[in-house]
């Protein structure tokens, strides 16, 4: 009598005995995509839905439908924390979150933390309450990684955007933020800008060092100084509240500014609005140059130079992270790291231009 096939072996047509990790591993794909063909994901290009497929049918594998509801057991919500609400930033990412969950049959339980951790506790505990399937994370400043290592005891899928507070096993979608701010401070020393003001920003993040380190490379390979450095809130009124520091230095003082190089666009608009109000204007008294690239900056008088940073797609690319991350906990951590783009308007005192990508993008991931 010939002796019994191996119920595990791939193929052997048995009903339960193939793998998904089987299935992957004969489409060349991840787990995670297997299972989203399975859910009949349209995050999946046909392709590959069809490689995944075929690669079923060849190992004769059956979906147990019902085994998996009872396994997932979940409520097709999620949780996005951000902590600024009041940025139009964040309206954007926001709307490019809701962009993908909403095809997906999710909805997001929105949140601000405003910038305190205690209340970003708070909104995560009320959220595991709620039994979301995962969450997306503007961490706060001052985080600490001990809140991803209790997420992970929940079990809690988590996905960190535009802020990094452990990178060790962790999925993150955000920009270059770097790059982008060496891009700009290249371009306002090619203006001729050799006194130039880093204004803005009061809470310490990686964010902020990235902004800052950007800022400093650019600077110190032209040999100029980078000790101006203004900090503020990231505020409307505080950037207009600026325009006194930098234009009336005391005489102990360094030389004022040519340009100033705002963290974002919020406070190098109320900058522009503090110029005004002294009458001076923006690119021709002193250049000033912004950060993310808001719809209100193009409409601004003048146009606002700046650094586009594709807030919608950061919020795209980190529903996608997490929808990945719900369907395959155990899957490796990935990294998406969006390029920034210079966006050059009237504000620095240059010519409108066509926005060019960022020389020193690096591929983080």
């Amino acid at each position: 009598m010939a002796a019994p096939r191996d119920s595990r072996k791939p193929g052997s047509g048995k009903p339960g005995t193939v793998t998904l990790t089987e299935v992957a591993g004969h489409a060349g794909v991840s787990r995670s995509t297997v299972s989203l063909v399975l859910r009949g994901s349209p995050l999946v290009a046909a392709e590959t839905r069809e490689r995944v497929q075929a690669a079923m049918a060849a190992l004769g594998y059956i979906y147990n439908r019902g085994a998996a509801t009872l396994r997932a057991a979940r409520t097709q919500t999620v949780g996005l924390l951000v902590c600024e609400l009041n940025n139009p930033f964040y309206a954007e990412l926001t709307a490019g979150v809701d962009d993908v969950l909403d095809t997906e049959g999710f909805v997001a339980f929105i949140a601000n933390t405003a910038e305190q951790p205690e209340r970003q506790d708070r909104f995560l505990q009320r959220m595991r309450e709620h039994n979301v399937d995962g969450v997306i994370l503007c961490p706060a400043a001052g985080t600490q990684a001990e809140l991803l290592d209790r997420l992970d005891r929940w079990r809690l899928p988590c996905v960190q955007a535009l802020r990094v507070v452990s990178d060790h096993g962790r999925d993150y979608a955000g920009v270059d933020y770097q790059a982008g701010m060496e891009t700009v401070t290249e371009h306002l020393v090619a203006l001729g800008h050799r006194r130039i003001a880093f204004v803005g920003g009061t809470l310490d993040h990686s964010a902020y060092a990235a902004r800052l380190a950007g800022f400093t490379a650019a600077m110190r390979r032209h040999g100029l100084a980078d000790d101006l450095v203004l900090r503020c809130p990231l505020t409307r009124r505080s950037g207009a509240a600026m325009a006194d520091d930098l234009l009336n230095r005391p005489q102990d003082a360094t030389a004022p500014p040519t340009a100033a190089l705002c963290y974002n666009d919020v406070v190098a608009l109320g900058l522009m609005l503090g110029l005004e109000a002294r009458g001076l204007r923006a690119g021709r008294d002193l250049a000033v140059t912004g950060f993310d690239d808001v719809p209100e900056a193009a409409l601004s008088r003048p146009a606002l130079t700046t650094v586009a940073t594709s807030a919608r797609q950061i919020g795209q690319e980190a529903a996608r992270l997490l929808l990945r991350r719900i369907a395959d906990p155990q899957g490796p951590p990935e990294r998406i790291i969006l390029p920034s783009r210079l966006v050059v308007r009237q504000s620095c005192g240059a010519p409108g231009g066509t926005p060019s990508p960022s020389p020193h993008h690096r591929d983080l991931s």
